[in-house]
Formats: structure tokens, C-alpha cells, sequence
């Protein structure tokens, strides 16, 4: 035979799971020092400068 659930206990374990991964995606975000996230801008800068110069380049070779 089945197993009897109770729909109110497993309704609020997965609304439980769903906060716990919301508050995982928060700590990742939010939980780093400054210095951090200034490092991590510069070079997401960096990279895209980076991208968009070899972008130009291919273009000017393609005329």
C-alpha cells in the first residue's frame, strides 16, 4: 500500500525548500565584501571590453 501524506505538511516542506534555495541564491549574491565585488566588476569590464574590441576587429577585416 501507499504511503497516507498529509497534502499540509508536504505543501509547506516545499515551500520550506524553496525559501532555503532562495536564501542560498541571496548569500551568494549579496554575502560577498566589497572588495569583492569590485574585483569581480572590473573584470567582468575588462572581459567585455575586451570581447567587443576583437568584435570591431573582425568586422573591419570583413570589409
Amino acid at each position: 500500500m501507499a504511503e497516507i501524506v498529509n497534502l499540509r505538511r508536504a505543501r509547506k516542506a516545499n515551500a520550506r525548500a524553496d525559501k532555503d534555495a532562495v536564501a542560498a541564491q541571496n548569500r551568494v549574491h549579496f554575502g560577498r565584501p566589497a572588495h569583492e565585488r569590485k574585483l569581480t566588476a572590473t573584470l567582468e569590464k575588462k572581459r567585455e571590453h575586451s570581447l567587443s574590441l576583437h568584435l570591431l576587429a573582425d568586422r573591419e577585416g570583413q570589409k
